[in-house]
C-alpha cells in the first residue's frame, strides 16, 4: 500500500478499508507518511467524509497507535471519568469540573489539547501556571490521579501519537470543523485513557465550530455512536457559543477565572450552568449519585466546602505548580504590561456577540498559534466580558484587553468593539444548556 494511493481513493470519495486506515495511521505514527501527505488526507477527509465504519476504524487505530491505560490494575478506588468539549471561547470547565468531580469520589484524568483554530486550550491555560508540568512520566501521572482524584495532561508521546500528529496539523489546514477528524480525535484520546465514563460537551453557535445546531447533533450523535461502537459509555450536552463561556478569554486570565470560580470570589453564570451540569453527567455515568438531583447536590458541597478547591491546589502542587497558588494567584500568574478598556459606542444592552472575533482577539494577541509548535503568550487575554443582556451606558466596559505592546492592544480593543452589538431592548437570553443527547 502507498499513503499516496489512500489519499486518492478518499479524495476521489471512495470508502477506505480498515486495513488501508491501519496502514495509514501506522505510517503517521511512524514517520513514514508526511506531514503534506498527512494534510492531504485531513482535506480528503473534509470534503468526502467517512462513513460510521471508516470513522469508527480511524478512531480505534489512532487510540491503538500507542499506549492503553489500565487504570483497574492500579485500585483507584473509584470509576474512571472524564469530560471533553469540543472548543469555544471562555470555556475552562476542565480546569474545575476536574478537581469537583474528584472531590465526589471520582478519578479524571483528563488529557487534553491545546488551542485548535479561535479556541482556546486546557493545556495553554494550564502551562500559564509556573512549573506545571502537562507532560509528565506515567509514574507521576499516575501518583497525582490516585493522590489527588484528577490530573489534567496532555498527550504524551505514547498516548494516542497518531492523534497528536494530526491533530496539529489540523490546526493549520482549515480542516478542523470535519466531524469524522473531530470524533476520531476526541474518542481515541479518551480510549487511550482507560475510561470508565465520558460526558461531552458539544457546543454550537459562533463561537463553536459546529456553528449550526444541526451540525452540532450530527457530531453528538456521531460520538455517541463511535463510543458505543468502542464499548465507552458517554452522554453528551449541547452548550451554546454565541457568546464566550466565562467573563475571561486567555490562558492565565481564564486560569485566575477558574481560581475565583473555586474559592468563591465570583462565578460566572452561564459557565456554572455547563460546569454543573456535566459534573451531573460525569458522576451518573460513574454511579457516584442516585439521581440527577443528589448529582448536583453533591458537586454544589464539593465546591461550597472548599473540597474542590482544595483538591485543584493539590493536583497543581503535584504536577510540579507553585503550592501557594490559591493564595496568591496574582502574584503567580504571569500578566501583560498594557491593559486598555474597549468603551460602549452608546447605551443599551448587549444584543449580539461575534464570539469567533473574540478569540481571533485573542489568538491576534498571541495567546494562541497560526502554526504548530508556536509560543503563545500566556499572560493576553480580556477580562470583564460584558455577556449578551448586559446594560451599558456610553462609555462602559465591554473588556479590558491585556497585552504585551501597546499597539497590540489597540488592534485587539478594535476588533473586540466590532464584535459587540448593542442594542435599545434587552433581548431575549438563550439558556447556557440546550439540550441533553443520551
Amino acid at each position: 500500500m502507498l499513503p499516496q494511493e489512500i489519499i486518492r481513493n478518499k479524495r476521489d470519495g471512495k470508502a477506505l478499508g480498515d486495513s488501508e486506515i491501519s496502514f495509514f495511521i501506522a505510517g503517521l505514527t511512524e514517520g513514514s507518511v508526511t506531514g503534506e501527505q498527512a494534510a492531504a488526507f485531513a482535506m480528503a477527509v473534509f470534503f468526502r467524509g467517512l462513513s460510521r465504519g471508516e470513522c469508527a476504524a480511524l478512531t480505534q487505530a489512532m487510540a491503538h497507535s500507542g499506549k492503553v491505560l489500565n487504570w483497574r490494575a492500579r485500585a483507584l478506588g473509584g470509576p474512571v471519568l472524564d469530560k471533553h468539549s469540543t472548543g469555544g471561547v471562555g470555556d475552562n470547565v476542565s480546569l474545575m469540573l476536574a478537581p469537583m468531580v474528584a472531590a465526589c469520589g471520582g478519578f479524571v484524568p483528563m488529557i487534553s489539547g491545546r488551542g485548535l483554530g479561535h479556541t482556546g486550550g486546557t493545556l495553554d491555560k494550564l502551562e500559564s501556571i509556573p512549573g506545571y508540568n502537562t507532560a509528565p512520566a506515567e509514574t507521576l501521572f499516575a501518583r497525582a490521579l490516585k493522590d489527588t482524584g484528577c490530573a489534567i495532561i496532555g498527550q504524551t508521546g505514547d498516548l494516542a501519537p497518531a492523534d497528536g500528529r494530526l491533530y496539529a496539523i489540523r490546526d493549520v489546514t482549515a480542516t478542523v470543523e470535519s466531524i469524522p477528524l473531530i470524533t476520531a480525535s476526541i474518542l481515541s484520546k479518551k480510549l487511550a485513557a482507560g475510561l470508565d465514563g465520558l460526558a461531552m460537551d458539544v457546543k454550537t453557535g459562533n463561537g463553536a465550530f459546529m456553528t449550526s445546531r444541526g451540525d452540532a447533533l450530527q457530531l453528538a450523535q456521531s460520538l455517541a455512536w463511535v463510543a458505543a461502537e468502542a464499548g465507552l459509555p458517554t452522554a453528551s450536552l449541547l452548550t451554546d457559543m454565541n457568546e464566550p463561556l466565562a467573563s475571561a478569554a486567555g490562558n492565565a486570565v481564564e486560569a485566575r477565572n477558574a481560581i475565583d470560580y473555586l474559592t468563591g470570589q465570583h462565578r460566572d453564570a452561564r459557565l456554572h450552568a455547563v460546569t454543573l451540569a456535566l459534573g451531573v453527567e460525569m458522576l451518573m455515568l460513574g454511579k457516584l449519585a442516585d439521581d440527577a438531583h443528589d448529582a448536583r447536590a453533591r458537586l454544589t458541597r464539593a465546591l461550597e466546602s472548599g473540597a474542590a478547591a482544595e483538591r485543584f491546589a493539590r493536583m497543581v502542587a503535584a504536577l510540579g505548580g507553585p503550592r501557594d497558588l490559591m493564595e496568591r494567584p496574582d502574584a503567580i500568574l504571569p500578566r501583560a504590561p498594557h491593559m486598555v478598556r474597549v468603551p460602549a459606542p452608546r447605551a443599551g444592552f448587549v444584543h449580539a456577540i461575534d464570539t469567533r472575533a473574540l478569540g481571533i482577539a485573542v489568538v491576534s494577541l498571541g495567546g494562541g498559534r497560526t502554526r504548530p509548535g508556536d509560543a503563545v503568550d500566556h499572560a493576553v487575554g480580556l477580562t470583564g466580558l460584558a455577556g449578551i443582556g448586559a446594560r451599558t451606558e456610553a462609555g462602559d466596559a465591554l473588556c479590558v484587553v491585556h497585552a504585551r505592546t501597546a499597539e497590540g492592544a489597540d488592534v485587539a480593543a478594535r476588533t473586540v468593539a466590532k464584535a459587540y452589538a448593542i442594542g435599545v431592548a434587552a433581548p431575549a437570553l438563550a439558556s447556557a444548556v440546550i439540550e441533553r443527547v443520551a
